[in-house]
């Protein structure tokens, strides 16, 4: 039984912790953030391969509690013409589809499961240093208080401070030119059928709305922005009005009916994080691998890696040889998901020449469709939780 300390209390750190406990580990959270912060967050939408990963655990069916089925997607043009109606991820045997579900919903879910589990969550410890010793690891917090333990996982998301002390070489995140924001409206009365995602790549921002079950709407847009400066708040509702009014969609409508609009935020990727561990360190999650939200898949392979993570620390007879399996499982998935999202969200940044341009195209992929989805490869993967790591 190894003792781990965790860096990180969101869905990667918090889902690895739970995975270890069942392999037998001795796992410890520490989160940088006080209790207070967790509710913090937009929505997510978590697809079949994650919520699959999440299954040996025992945590699929808390998930589904959490969030609502959402099973389809259908896509416009800024117009009001239809591209197409798909499935959004597949399903699983058992007929589950991909969950949308607050981000504080899950976070707060899953911590109280860890706490039920046995499994000790620390508040208000933010990583300051760390170091290997002859035994294992000591980590030292902001605070001023240390942990010795004989593994760091750092799943501390994209300002990754485990990622620095592995490699102070390490590369930035990559800006994606996109701001994101969305809220919850309530009051409207659409026509759309509950849990289908309907996005629009509209002629000035991407809109996507989704009619939770009891009649509320979610919804998301992501605007084009060249540098990552955010914009004051004190316009923000009408500056986003103005440019979601040129489209022929109920967006406007949905703004106004928007109490809190989330504040925007930045859109950031890793292509490539070259070093991913020592002997006693490793980065999981964002901090080894963000992707834009446009792959539909963050919060999945934050399980994935939790998962595989800890059948390779409880079938690998040494913890530096358990890193280098987990990353041999891992590395070239998730750079191609993180690939695909880019390619993914690079059709929502565009100028008025490249909308033109863009929607032509767009039109005609869909009206011949490939005969294999470019995505399938994200939602289609299975981990076999029982099956050993050589």
């Amino acid at each position: 039984m190894a003792k781990v300390l965790i860096a990180g209390g969101g869905i990667a750190g918090t889902v690895t912790a739970i995975a270890l406990h069942e392999t037998g580990h001795e796992p410890v959270i520490h989160e940088a953030y006080d209790r207070t912060a967790e509710g913090v967050g937009a929505f997510l939408t978590l697809a079949v391969n994650g919520l699959d990963a999440l299954a040996p655990l025992g945590l699929k069916d808390l998930v589904k509690d959490l969030g609502f089925d959402t099973p389809r997607i259908k896509m416009r043009l800024g117009n009001g013409r239809e591209l197409a109606d798909l499935a959004l991820g597949g399903r699983l045997e058992d007929g589950t589809t991909s969950q949308t579900v607050l981000r504080s919903d899950l976070y707060i879910g899953l911590r109280d499961e860890a706490v039920r589990r046995g499994i000790e969550v620390r508040y208000g410890k933010r990583l300051a240093d760390a170091r290997e010793t002859a035994s294992g690891v000591l980590a030292t917090f902001e605070d001023g208080s240390s942990a010795e333990g004989d593994l760091l996982i750092g799943a501390d998301g994209l300002r990754s401070r485990v990622r620095t002390i592995i490699d102070p070489r390490a590369p930035s995140p990559r800006y994606v030119p996109l701001l994101n924001t969305g809220g919850l409206a309530k009051g409207l009365r659409l026509d759309d059928e509950p849990g289908v995602m309907h996005m629009t790549f509209g002629k000035r921002l991407f809109f996507a709305h989704v009619v939770h079950p009891d009649g509320g709407v979610w919804w998301f847009a992501n605007v084009p922005r060249k540098h990552a400066d955010l914009p004051e708040m004190g316009t923000w509702r009408e500056d986003l009005i103005r440019e979601l009014a040129v489209d022929r969609t109920p967006a406007v409508e949905i703004v106004r009916a928007t109490r809190e609009i989330y504040r925007p935020w930045a859109t950031y990727d890793f292509p490539s994080v070259p070093t991913w561990r020592t002997d006693r360190m490793v980065i999981i999650g964002d901090a080894a691998h963000a992707t834009s939200p446009a792959a539909g898949q963050g919060a999945a392979m934050a399980v994935e890696d939790a998962v595989t993570l800890a059948r390779c620390l409880r079938d690998v007879p040494s913890i530096p040889k358990a890193l280098a399996a987990y990353e041999g499982l891992r590395r070239e998935r998730v750079e191609a998901v993180v690939e695909r999202g880019k390619r993914n969200g690079d059709a929502k940044a565009v100028g008025p020449i490249g909308r033109v341009i863009r929607d032509f195209f767009l039109t005609r992929a869909f009206k011949n469709p490939p005969k294999e989805d470019p995505n399938a490869f994200m939602w289609q993967h299975r981990i076999e939780w029982e099956a050993p790591v050589s």
